[in-house]
């Protein structure tokens, strides 16, 4: 008996060829890794994120001056030279730190010559200041202020009723022996004779 095709039938079965086609065409566009739509991904996960360079020193927040010049080797008061920083008394030396008066030492961040420059202001020749730092273990005569600008005092003189600044108002402590919860974030001004005896005490 001769078939008779259906004219409706036939026209079912080419729509459904035409949409397993279209699927199948789908499916392999969605496999191809050069496809414009998967791109941003494969490339924000292929850029390699920048790490934050390392910081040298004691980082840590202080409250008090007497708990900077418990964490510090070495407290000096002189001044900053084009060739390093010039001793011109020593406060406190502890952990096998040393300095005397008339050294030479290498103050780490002077000059922009290392990585941790974003914690640490920029100390200048003729700036007279009081150092809190922390020795290096691996270079002589070599130290970091700690924690960038905790460990700067601006001076205004040598003798005792010089004023001492914290260099700045954000990384600053907030007392003398005690913190002051109401001065935080503003910065802290006492003497050079209120940090010697502090220093004297540690």
């Amino acid at each position: 008996m001769a078939r008779i095709d259906h004219p409706h039938r036939t026209r079912v079965l080419a729509g459904a060829a035409a949409l397993l086609a279209a699927a199948a065409l789908a499916a392999c566009g969605s496999t191809d890794p050069a496809t414009p739509a998967a791109a941003p991904a494969t490339s924000a996960a292929a850029e390699p994120t920048e790490a934050a360079p390392p910081i040298k020193g004691k980082l840590r927040g202080y409250t008090t001056v007497k708990e900077l010049t418990a964490a510090a080797d070495l407290v000096v008061r002189g001044e900053v030279e084009a060739a390093g920083f010039r001793v011109d008394e020593v406060l406190r030396a502890a952990n096998g730190a040393a300095a005397k008066a008339g050294d030479k030492i290498t103050i780490t961040g002077l000059n922009g010559q290392v990585v941790d420059m974003a914690n640490m202001s920029k100390l200048e020749t003729g700036q007279k200041v009081v150092l809190y730092l922390a020795k290096d273990a691996t270079a002589a005569a070599t130290f970091s202020t700690l924690s960038g600008d905790f460990g700067i005092f601006d001076l205004t003189g040598a003798d005792d009723a010089a004023a001492a600044t914290t260099r700045s108002q954000a990384m600053a402590v907030s007392g003398l022996l005690a913190e002051d919860p109401a001065a935080s974030g503003k910065g802290f001004r006492t003497t050079l004779g209120q940090l010697r005896a502090v220093a004297a005490q540690a």
